[in-house]
């Protein structure tokens, strides 16, 4: 369904749902992501788009596809399409949809026998959580779960930092840190915690089985009582003066060990 430009009622929902006023649905922008968003199955409300990327042969397909689907849609100047985008640079293209499934029931149902799991814990970085969601999709993770101090992985920045992963990979939001030590325990999942001082190094562990790599906060980490808390605790050896690596950084170093490990074990 076509709307003028001149229609601003579309253009003042685009900027709740960037705002993150409307937490039903979600802000995603560029062409790729807009991409991605309509080939993982997202329930699509609404297109705002450039007049002039509009021209062009690769956008005017997908947004196309997105009117096949139902999508309302709006063809506005690159000045009115600046004044929603979240970027410096307008990407050309707006899309709404609704928000992916992030309960509890939704995650479990989507989990194998032995999972490989992501707690991100206190992450208040939406960059990072958007760095380790596409990372943990790379790396074979079967889900990530946030913890409710955790930016919203849903949001137009994490979403842009996981160029996609978000819309395929499970996740589970809004729950505590106690509540995912509790879930884990009584699923048999084994809980281990990133941390800097620590005896035993992310070799040293055995991945191979249902496991739950937690990682904290970007400025101090997890606390010692969190650790205490944990199945266990592992760290990265580090060479230099370097005292620590960026938590998206970390977790797929982690990873990559983890993913090694149950490939061999196949």
């Amino acid at each position: 369904m076509k709307i003028t430009s001149r229609d601003n009622s579309l253009l003042r929902r685009a900027r709740a749902v960037r705002d993150g006023k409307e937490p039903a649905l979600i802000f995603v922008e560029g062409l790729r992501l807009c991409e991605e968003g309509l080939a993982s199955g997202l329930n699509i409300e609404a297109v705002v788009y450039s007049e002039e990327i509009a021209r062009k042969e690769r956008p005017a397909l997908l947004i196309n596809a997105l009117e096949d689907v139902g999508a309302k849609s709006a063809s506005v100047s690159e000045k009115l399409l600046e004044s929603i985008s979240y970027t410096r640079t307008p990407q050309g293209i707006v899309m709404l949809a609704s928000r992916p499934a992030g309960d509890q029931a939704s995650f479990e149902a989507r989990q194998p026998a032995v999972p490989l799991l992501v707690v991100m814990h206190s992450i208040n970085n939406p960059v990072n959580v958007g760095a380790i969601l596409r990372t943990a999709e790379a790396a074979g993770a079967t889900g990530v779960i946030a913890t409710e101090n955790t930016a919203d992985p849903f949001s137009a920045r994490a979403l842009r930092g996981a160029m996609g992963s978000a819309f395929r990979i499970p996740v589970w939001t809004g729950v505590s840190y106690s509540q995912v030590i509790d879930w884990c325990s009584e699923r048999g999942v084994r809980t281990i915690g990133a941390a800097a001082k620590t005896s035993k190094a992310y070799t040293e562990v055995d991945w191979s089985g249902s496991c739950a790599l937690i990682v904290g906060p970007e400025s101090s980490g997890l606390s010692s009582d969190e650790i205490a808390v944990a199945n266990e605790s592992v760290r990265i050896p580090m060479k230099g003066s370097a005292e620590s690596l960026n938590v998206a950084v970390a977790t797929g170093i982690l990873l990559y060990e983890a993913n090694r490990q149950r490939e061999g074990s196949r």
